[in-house]
């Protein structure tokens, strides 16, 4: 398929747009699709100032696979959270990628914790360079954006 961004106004419009997300593939039509495919990316703007999430969305089209590292173009330190008991998150060594299936980073699911980064601002681009147990790295691109910004100057989903 093709790679389709989702940007978005809210955060509470994220699962609806990772939901819609393609994946990014460099395959031609005829070729078969890479193992690993991944959709742009979408990170608010930090509450706290140097911490912030970053959601998107992975395709596995071979075996079993593991996210087991990000890194950014703006350098600070990645984290995995996924759900725990009790609504509370909790923090693992890596994100699981089933085989032949697809895994949804987002705000209540497995997501990436940013930290330790500069200022990150509305409507700039980070790329995220996802590191698996199997295969090579694949970079994407995350859109930041204010879910707070009513004013327009966030993307609107098609």
């Amino acid at each position: 398929r093709d790679l389709h961004s989702f940007p978005t106004r809210r955060s509470s419009d994220l699962a609806a747009a990772l939901g819609a997300a393609g994946c990014a593939t460099t395959a031609s039509a005829k070729a078969d699709p890479p193992a690993i495919q991944a959709g742009n990316g979408f990170v608010p703007t930090p509450v706290t100032p140097g911490t912030t999430d970053a959601y998107l969305v992975i395709r596995n089209n071979g075996a079993r696979n593991s996210l087991i590292a990000v890194s950014t173009s703006e350098g600070g330190r990645v984290s995995f959270r996924t759900p725990g008991g009790g609504g509370l998150m909790r923090t693992v060594p890596a994100i699981d990628v089933p085989a032949h299936a697809m895994v949804r980073l987002v705000p209540d699911g497995p997501h990436l914790v940013l930290t330790g980064m500069g200022p990150l601002r509305n409507g700039k681009l980070l790329t995220l360079t996802l590191h698996f147990a199997h295969g090579d790295p694949l970079s994407v691109t995350a859109l930041i954006t204010n879910p707070q910004d009513t004013s327009g100057s966030n993307y609107e989903m098609n």
